[in-house]
């Protein structure tokens, strides 16, 4: 004969024990749990494909490191100066030459071509070497503007050498090279700074040109 049915006894009517819960599968090799209070860190998306960033990105991306333009400032400013030594030495042997037979128009002829050409010759070579940099091109108008000067006062002095008055030159009047380049006319004076400023031009526009071309 089963038991009657006789009410638990249960002081202070305290609830009834709650079942215990099982343990939750071990966590694998995602990112570890948050500390308490601290919200789960979500992974930020990934960069465009090809840049730093993606997953398919072989390298890191850099932080604070700016790219330099490709090019070398110095080593474009020494063979310019090079090659503009070269142009004005043979234009001053040419000047020396043939000074005999030059009119007053052939020799400023002469002059100014020997400038385009001498900053024509710089801006290549500076285009070449120095590439897109600044710096370069601006060196590569400095030296095409020397070029074009003493390319004709050299020549001057190589004429003063061969007429046999090159020291009383050096001992009266040093700057004779000089002030002949410039002249003593309006006409003159004008062409001598034209053709400098031509030179310039020359070899800034050229170096651009072809700096450009070979980013």
């Amino acid at each position: 004969m089963s038991q009657p049915w006789q009410p638990q006894y249960n002081p202070g009517h305290q609830p009834p024990p709650m079942p215990q819960q099982a343990p939750g599968p071990p966590q694998g090799f995602g990112a570890p749990p948050p500390a308490p209070g601290q919200f789960p860190m979500q992974p930020g998306p990934p960069g465009p494909a090809g840049q730093p960033g993606h997953p398919g990105f072989p390298f890191p991306a850099p932080y604070g490191q700016p790219q330099k333009p490709p090019g070398s400032p110095a080593g474009a400013f020494f063979l310019g100066l090079l090659v503009s030594v070269v142009v004005a030495t043979v234009y001053s042997f040419v000047m020396y030459a043939t000074f005999e037979d030059q009119s007053k128009n052939t020799a400023q002829a002469m002059y100014v071509i020997h400038a385009l050409l001498n900053g024509a010759a710089v801006g290549a070579v500076v285009g070449l070497v120095g590439r897109s940099r600044g710096g370069a091109r601006i060196c590569g108008a400095v030296v095409a503007v020397l070029g074009g000067f003493f390319g004709y006062t050299n020549g001057v002095v190589l004429i003063a050498f061969d007429s046999g008055w090159l020291e009383d030159m050096v001992r009266f009047d040093l700057f004779f090279p000089a002030k002949n380049w410039f002249g003593s006319d309006g006409v003159t004076q004008l062409i001598a700074v034209l053709a400098l400023v031509g030179a310039a031009a020359a070899a800034w526009g050229l170096a651009y040109a072809i700096g450009k071309n070979r980013r």
